[in-house]
């Protein structure tokens, strides 16, 4: 049988959780509540469930929050006009990471042209860029790039395993972006 939920008590909650995190995010309090209240109406079910449960309720609140103020900031970091790194360009980082410096100096300017210059421009900088983000990532991440894309071992065959090297890839260029940012 469904609960009744008291939308009133839960918009307090929201409130609360949104002002927690719009302290610590670059997001607005308000649109964070109307997101997690958006999230709430939407897993309904979850919130029946856990219903008087408030400090169960709390965390759902504040990880729909916290999903929302991510996805803010990394849609900021691609408006606010500043180079923005791709998971390809980290991955090029990556792989320099085993080239000599000559190497390198023979790689810059390749195939440029009046129409354009290729990533190996900025090479250096992401180079740098790539190796202060990396530390910052979780060790399991870490394991799975320094494997596929510097130490060259081939692709995992496992679905899964492939699957976690990309997402990892992910965060090391948002982790780059997040950096420039801060300018760390």
């Amino acid at each position: 049988m469904p609960v009744e939920l008291d939308w009133e008590y839960l918009s307090n909650l929201a409130n609360r959780v949104a002002y927690s995190i719009s302290t610590k995010w670059p997001v607005e309090k308000d649109d964070t509540k109307q997101e997690i209240l958006s999230h709430a109406y939407k897993k309904r079910s979850s919130i029946e469930e856990n219903y008087g449960r408030e400090d169960v309720l709390y965390k759902i609140f504040h990880k729909a929050g916290t999903q929302y103020a991510s996805a803010e900031r990394d849609a900021l970091d691609l408006r606010d006009g500043r180079y923005y790194y791709t998971p390809e360009e980290a991955k090029m980082a990556l792989s320099s990471f085993c080239l000599s410096d000559e190497e390198i100096g023979q790689m810059l300017g390749r195939g440029d042209d009046l129409l354009g210059c290729r990533v190996t421009d900025n090479l250096m900088s992401a180079r740098m860029d790539a190796s202060l983000a990396l530390p910052r990532l979780p060790e399991r991440q870490r394991e799975l790039l320094m494997s596929r894309y510097v130490q060259g071992l081939p692709t995992p065959t496992d679905e899964a395993e492939r699957r976690a090297t990309l997402r990892a890839l992910d965060m090391l260029a948002r982790q780059m972006n997040r950096d420039i940012r801060r300018g760390t």
